[in-house]
């Protein structure tokens, strides 16, 4: 079975796509994120960000369903 490096897209173009709605997402809840490196952010920061992001994407599958 081959593995995958989990640094890796799977669909091409994907990480480009993720890091625009990362940064849509971002902006939306007040954290300012630049281009490359972000270590800087704080817990809470990167948290928010990734929570609001899984909400989002919880809420167009259901609206999907639907």
């Amino acid at each position: 079975m081959a593995s995958n490096n989990s640094n890796q897209a799977l669909v091409p173009n994907a990480r480009e796509a993720l890091n625009k709605f990362k940064m849509e997402t971002a902006a939306e809840v007040g954290v300012t994120l630049k281009q490359g490196y972000n270590g800087d952010l704080t817990t809470r920061q990167a948290g928010s960000i990734g929570g609001q992001m899984v909400k989002k994407k919880i809420q167009a599958y259901e609206n999907g369903l639907k």
